[in-house]
């Protein structure tokens, strides 16, 4: 019997009990030092490395993956060193499979947590959007500005329902009837591909390590599921972001599974961004 199919099936049995250092299976993570030596690896990486999450740790990354796409990646998180910035590049070629990646890496308590995912394939549609989306909100005001932003992320993004907080105000948008009451987010994970999927750990496997709920692609706890469950959800997008000292975030869902796009959740964290702005307008105006 294969090896490498042995091991995946023995990562899904136990990993509820592990969740709080789970992934996803929809994307990979290594957790990096500074000099990019791989301290943790989900449990799934063979399939985009080639080698054991074992053989992995406390080796350099260049040894596995091409030279040009290092030399690329590091340059990129040169340039975000000192911020809490998420850098991401897409279509990667890391080894010499021709299967491409998006990657997405940020800086978390000393230490580079990089994911990556299968290549959207996008290349600047999603992007190319946010500008006439925000153009629409130009003249809007007070909770008009915020529907019509519920609505244009909903556009954007595609899933069914999009709800906007600002604050104690609330706006949302969704395909059809959702009668919904406000979800309590607390710390769900940023991207839900599907509610349903098993559960990737990581290698080794700590407790009590907090560094992976910084994770993109953390996988849900039971107890997250479950509030999932109850709202009909099988993925999820999550964007948060301030604007004259609010605090605001738009979440997004649908009924369906999606798979994850490193690429959409930059285009909607830029909608946000601009969106940010626009509302600050709009509140300075009413003063």
């Amino acid at each position: 019997m294969d090896t490498v199919d042995e091991l995946d099936r023995g990562t899904t049995a136990d990993a509820q009990s592990n969740a709080d250092v789970c992934v996803q299976p929809s994307g990979y993570l290594l957790e990096l030092s500074l000099d990019w030596i791989v301290l943790r690896a989900s449990e799934n990486i063979h399939h985009l490395l080639r080698e054991s999450h074992v053989t992995l740790i406390d080796e350099p990354l260049g040894k596995y993956v091409h030279a040009q796409a290092l030399h690329d990646l590091r340059n990129l998180f040169s340039k975000l060193s000192g911020s809490t910035g998420i850098g991401r590049a897409y279509a990667v070629r890391l080894t010499d499979d021709h299967d491409l990646v998006d990657v997405a890496f940020h800086l978390n308590d000393g230490r580079v947590l990089l994911e990556a995912v299968p290549s959207a394939g996008c290349f600047g549609e999603c992007f190319g959007s946010v500008g006439g989306l925000i153009a629409g909100l130009a003249n809007s005001r007070g909770q008009t500005l915020l529907d019509g932003a519920a609505r244009r992320m909903r556009a954007l993004t595609g899933y069914d329902r999009v709800t906007l907080t600002c604050g104690d105000r609330r706006a949302e948008s969704s395909r059809g009837a959702i009668a919904l009451a406000a979800l309590d987010l607390g710390e769900m994970p940023i991207l839900v591909a599907d509610r349903d999927a098993a559960a990737v750990p990581v290698f080794p496997r700590q407790h009590d390590e907090t560094l992976l709920d910084a994770a993109l692609l953390r996988a849900p706890i039971e107890k997250e599921r479950g509030a999932l469950k109850e709202r009909g959800t099988r993925s999820m997008l999550r964007v948060a972001f301030a604007s004259d000292g609010l605090s605001c975030e738009f979440c997004c869902e649908s009924r369906t599974p999606r798979e994850p796009s490193f690429e959409l959740h930059a285009a909607a964290e830029l909608f946000a961004q601009m969106f940010a702005m626009q509302l600050a307008i709009g509140q300075a105006t009413n003063r």
